[in-house]
């Protein structure tokens, strides 16, 4: 035990054998989702020849691809930090990459931008870009990440909802909260905001198994059932249909690993189509893992003085390996999740919570009705008092300098109205050195920003340039 505490560096990070199983399961029931809505996402695009990809073989790959990665980057990087296909990036892969060319050309370039990114980490170049941000703007990205975590948190629940016309966004349906399942999600959140008020060891854990079994119980009495539908059903549950599932396993679908193509997507869309998608999705990936790691490192208190976690290298490296690995087993790119800042919040500190939330993920391949028994409403309610947490970092931004001020500002405010980390730090380090190069102070930047700022003008121009070029 002596030589697993020095390994992981449990005591010297002030943390508990205890805390770190808490948080790993926090964790894990915090992002237990993706294993559900990867495979409806997938599923719902076609390919260039028409094919769909099967949901039970999306799913046993998306657990187990969670699950090593999530281990690796334990024991590799020994930092509380999960990672899983990626929201966003599926989105991308799905219904812009893949109807351009096969499934297997379109996880062909996932692994392609893996392998890149991987390079850029063993050549120093992406933890030199990662130095290269000020200090008071990672806090910012944090601080972003937080406020996007609380939004994501009301919206899966159903609590915050679009409107087609104005305002866009409102409470609930019509202004009102008139859902089962949003008035489980607002239970959930004032007691467990009660156990987090009272110190309560393992709040956010509680307070998401407890809303569980409401959840449960208000479904078996109700019979609210799953939102849309055929008959379409607005006040239903969010994705997971809270009900205690027949059966306990399930066994695993595991076709889709190696169903990868590297060389297709060249030949099928073209070098320059190719190119475009990879660069996306290389840009995605890039910054999405470092406001990541530091809303999670910033969380844990874990940053050195210049914003920097511990063991970066190795951080960004598994990031990278788990990109390829997702691609490869056709779950899409895998990325570190911002939902692990719930088990920080619950206390982890190292790669042991990892050792938790990996083997719960495996487990997950052969136990899937479990992992569907928690809904959305359980899990959102963490992810807003998470956010919290996280807001508070605000207070050590300098607000009296504009020239710090106005890019901290853009890079919180778009995370959570743009749906998008990647919008948000883009637009911080745009307007970052723009102001500097307006106020005389060019020397003030690091070189490699310029470089960082240009490619995210690039990106934000993709539109146009895609236009132009296809």
């Amino acid at each position: 035990m002596d030589r697993f505490d020095r390994f992981f560096e449990i005591s010297a990070r002030g943390s508990t054998l205890g805390r770190e199983i808490r948080g790993g399961f926090a964790t894990f029931f915090t992002m237990a989702y993706i294993v559900v809505l990867n495979p409806l996402i997938l599923f719902g695009a076609t390919d260039g020849d028409g094919a769909k990809l099967a949901i039970p073989a999306v799913a046993a790959a998306t657990a187990l691809v969670a699950g090593v990665m999530t281990i690796l980057m334990g024991v590799v990087a020994r930092f509380p930090l999960a990672l899983a296909a990626g929201l966003g990036v599926n989105a991308l892969v799905a219904y812009e990459i893949a109807p351009e060319m096969t499934w297997a050309d379109a996880m062909g370039l996932v692994v392609i931008e893996g392998v890149i990114i991987a390079i850029l980490v063993l050549t120093g170049l992406r933890t030199a870009v990662f130095r290269s941000v000020p200090t008071q703007l990672k806090t910012a990205i944090g601080v972003g990440i937080g406020l996007f975590l609380a939004l994501i948190g009301f919206v899966d629940a159903g609590f915050v909802k679009g409107n087609a016309g104005t305002p866009p966004v409102g409470l609930g349906i019509g202004g009102v909260i008139v859902t089962w399942p949003a008035l489980v999600f607002v239970i959930g959140l004032l007691a467990t905001l009660l156990l987090v008020v009272r110190r309560v060891k393992g709040a956010i854990l509680i307070g998401i198994l407890g809303t569980t079994v409401l959840a449960v119980i208000v479904e078996a009495i109700a019979d609210v059932g799953p939102a849309g539908g055929p008959q379409g059903n607005p006040h239903g549950w969010s994705l997971n249909v809270p009900e205690w599932p027949s059966t306990w396993d399930a066994t695993p679908d595991l076709s889709l690993l190696g169903e990868f193509n590297v060389l297709g997507a060249w030949d099928r869309a073209g070098v320059l189509v190719a190119l475009m998608f990879v660069f996306t999705l290389l840009l995605t990936d890039f910054f999405d893992t470092m406001g990541t790691m530091v809303a999670v490192g910033q969380e844990g208190n874990l940053l050195d003085d210049n914003g920097q976690p511990p063991r970066t290298r190795e951080i960004l490296l598994v990031d990278s390996v788990a990109a390829a690995a997702g691609g490869a087993a056709s779950v899409s790119s895998n990325t570190s999740y911002i939902e692990s800042a719930a088990g920080v919040a619950e206390g982890a500190r190292t790669g042991v919570a990892n050792l938790v939330t990996g083997a719960l993920f495996l487990v997950a391949v052969f136990l899937a009705p479990l992992v569907e028994l928690v809904p959305f409403e359980a899990a959102s309610a963490a992810l807003v008092i998470v956010g919290f947490l996280m807001l508070t970092a605000v207070r050590t931004i300098d607000w009296t300098d504009y020239e710090i001020a106005i890019p901290a500002f853009l890079t919180i405010v778009l995370m959570p109205f743009t749906y998008s980390i990647s919008n948000g730090i883009g637009a911080g380090v745009i307007t970052y050195v723009l102001i500097k190069l307006v106020k005389g102070k060019a020397r003030e930047v690091h070189p490699l920003l310029y470089a960082v700022a240009g490619l995210f003008v690039l990106y934000f121009l993709r539109g146009p340039v895609e236009t132009l070029l296809f």
